[in-house]
Formats: structure tokens, C-alpha cells, sequence
């Protein structure tokens, strides 16, 4: 049973990886792609708003749909959504087709919130957080390629190639889980609960002393997190004049951190320590990352400090979601991460209008800030759970 789960882990991890390493080949270049439509640094953070207010509806109904009729079917229906909003991004000759691209992925696309389920259902409550970090070490990998090879691509070639390139990748996935990714739940004949947000599910959820601090505190971190990633390439390309190949090289860098961290430290760092401890640490070495970052004056400097961005982002995630895992029902694994991810998706439809808001008529300097504010109301959210540690 330990060497099939190993097996399953191993096939899921690689799902994860190919997945990432598809959607971060068009990151460093969406961004230019779309100001070479006559797009602006508010319309450009629209785009990330209209996948993410589509995942918004769509990932708790494609959660709790995986509890009842499988994680696989949803899987590879997830995937396919993705594959083709990477086709129509390749051969988008006009700003609206790129708004399409990112509907049709955030229709159906909630490929990591079934992933998370998945490897849920493969784990006892004590591990949780140690089998996250391992989704978090494949976004990481997929990470350290991705960004570097579509910022090459499309410096040296055009942006299609890079988009046609996700797409083969995100069709491997397909691949993939239809051959080699058993299903991990027992099909049942109970009635789908499908809503576009489950009100009475999330206010059962808000009612919980455990788990209510942990939403908001996950909600601020994503808002955070999108608010400046959003707009980061246009930040620093007004900042330095930084090319699609530079900031590629530059996520690849934060990949990099993420892998060693998350691959041979955090399991050590959970197994030693209090893990509400390690989460206000993660935190404030998030926040130091972003301010730094905004006061940095040369690239270099940037970088040298966002790896406490990095640092505190791959301890953090791993954490919250753990926390979250842990204390619900194991019958509500996928809907749970898909309300929890849901939440999440809200975060990232108001994150990047405000990112591209603030770098439109603000300083630079203004928009680490912002992130960081965030980030101390947060702490301050789980301020009465961090006062019982000992």
C-alpha cells in the first residue's frame, strides 16, 4: 500500500510539474503580448482578473463534482480546458481573443484545486502539510523552466511558439492521467451538490473558530501575492527596462529558491517546530522581500531580496493549506480546497486591478507597499491562534 501510494504521489507530482511548467511559459510575455494590443497596466491586470472570476465559479463546483464522480475525469476535463486557451493565446491577433484565452482556462481549468484533492486522499491528517509542499515543489520545478524558456522563446522566436509549446505540454498531461493516474475515490450515486458558490458550505466553514481565521489569512496572502506578480513585468520594465527574457530568468531564480527550500528544508522545519510559528516567519519574510523589492535601486539588488519573498511564499502556501486540509471532514477534501481555492480566485480578480491600478498612477515604489499591508493584516487576522503558541 506505502510503495502504491508512492507510485500515485509520483504520477500526480508529475501531472504537477507539466502543468506548471505549461501556464509559466506564457508568463513572462502575456504582459507585453497584450500591450502590443494598446493595452494599459490596468486593462493588463483585467486579463488576470477575467481567469481568475471564472475560476472564482468554477473550482468549488469542479471540487465537490471529483468527490462524487472521480478526481480523474475532472482531471483530464480541467486539463483539456487549458490546452485549448493556450491555442487560442497563439494565434491571438487582437486583444479580446487574449481576454478569450484566459476566459476558457478559468472556465474549466481548476487542475491544481483537484490535484490538492487528490493528493488529500492519499494522506493521513498529521501529513497534510508535508504532502502540499510536495504540490509546491512541482510548482517550483514547472517554475524554473517555464518562465526562463518562454521568455527565451519569445525573445528570439515569436509568441506563438511558446503558447503552441504549453499546449503540447498541457496535452502530455492529458496524457498522462488518462494512463497512468488511478482514481482514488469510489464513485457514488448521492446527489452533485453544485452551486456557483456554495453559501451555506461557505458559511458553515466562516462558523468554524478553527478554520474561519485561516480563510481570511489565505484570502490576504493571495491578494498580496497577485497584487504584485500581476504587474511585476510591467514594474520592471518601467523600473530597469527589463526584457520578456529577463523576467523569465528572474521567475526561474524564484523557482530555483523554491525548490531547494521546499525540497530539503520545509519537511525538516515542520517535523522541528510549531507550524503557526513557521507561518508568522514565512510572513514577515514575505514582507520584507516586498518592501526591499520596491526600494531596491538596480536589478541586481531586486533579486538578492526577493529570495525572502521566495523564501516565505513556499513556506507559507504549503502551510496554510495543510492547516485548512487538516481541520474538515475527509468526505469534504475536494470541496473544502475548491471553496478555499474559490476563495482565492476573489483575491486574484481584485489583485491585479489593483496592481495595474497602483503602477498606472502611482510610483512603483507604491505597489510593494500596498502587497505588504496586506500581508500585516493578516498576521494580525491570526493574531489570537498566534498568542497560544508556546
Amino acid at each position: 500500500m506505502v510503495m502504491k501510494y508512492r507510485r500515485e504521489k509520483a504520477t500526480i507530482f508529475v501531472i504537477l510539474v507539466t502543468e506548471v511548467l505549461g501556464f509559466s511559459l506564457i508568463l513572462p510575455f502575456l504582459p507585453y503580448l497584450a500591450e502590443s494590443f494598446g493595452a494599459t497596466p490596468f486593462q493588463i491586470g483585467l486579463i488576470s482578473t477575467v481567469f481568475s472570476l471564472f475560476q472564482f465559479f468554477s473550482a468549488p463546483i469542479m471540487g465537490a463534482i471529483s468527490d462524487v464522480v472521480g478526481r480523474k475525469p475532472m482531471l483530464v476535463l480541467s486539463q483539456t480546458s487549458t490546452l485549448i486557451s493556450f491555442i487560442i493565446l497563439g494565434f491571438a491577433n487582437s486583444l479580446p481573443l487574449i481576454f478569450l484565452s484566459r476566459i476558457v482556462d478559468g472556465v474549466l481549468g481548476s487542475n491544481f484545486t483537484i490535484a490538492q484533492a487528490y493528493l488529500s486522499d492519499l494522506t493521513s491528517k498529521e501529513n497534510r502539510s508535508k504532502s502540499f509542499a510536495l504540490s509546491g515543489i512541482a510548482f517550483s520545478i514547472g517554475f524554473l523552466v517555464g518562465p526562463a524558456l518562454g521568455g527565451f522563446l519569445s525573445t528570439k522566436t515569436s509568441y506563438l511558439v511558446p503558447s503552441l509549446l504549453a499546449a503540447s505540454i498541457s496535452l502530455i498531461t492529458v496524457l498522462i492521467t488518462i494512463f497512468f493516474l488511478p482514481e482514488t475515490v469510489t464513485k457514488s450515486d448521492e446527489a452533485i451538490e453544485v452551486s456557483i458558490f456554495n453559501i451555506k458550505r461557505f458559511k458553515r466553514y466562516l462558523t468554524n473558530p478553527i478554520i474561519n481565521r485561516q480563510f481570511g489569512q489565505f484570502f490576504l496572502y493571495i491578494l498580496a501575492h497577485t497584487t504584485w506578480i500581476s504587474t511585476f513585468a510591467l514594474y520592471t520594465k518601467e523600473k530597469f527596462g527589463i526584457s520578456p527574457q529577463q523576467i523569465g530568468l528572474f521567475y526561474a531564480y524564484i523557482g530555483l529558491v523554491n525548490i531547494i527550500f521546499r525540497g530539503l528544508v520545509l519537511n525538516k522545519l515542520i517535523n522541528k517546530y510549531n507550524e503557526l510559528r513557521l507561518q508568522i516567519i514565512s510572513i514577515i519574510s514575505i514582507i520584507v522581500g516586498l518592501i526591499g523589492a520596491s526600494l531596491a535601486p538596480n536589478p541586481i539588488l531586486m533579486t538578492l531580496v526577493m529570495t525572502f519573498f521566495a523564501f516565505g511564499g513556499g513556506m507559507f502556501r504549503p502551510l496554510i493549506i495543510g492547516n485548512i486540509s487538516k481541520s474538515t471532514p475527509e468526505k469534504e477534501q475536494g470541496a473544502v480546497l475548491g471553496t478555499t481555492n474559490s476563495l482565492g480566485s476573489i483575491a486574484q480578480i481584485f489583485g491585479p486591478l489593483i496592481g495595474g491600478f497602483s503602477l498606472q498612477n502611482f510610483s512603483p515604489i507604491v505597489l510593494g507597499l500596498i502587497a505588504a499591508s496586506f500581508l500585516v493584516l493578516s498576521l494580525m487576522i491570526r493574531l489570537p491562534d498566534y498568542l497560544k503558541i508556546r
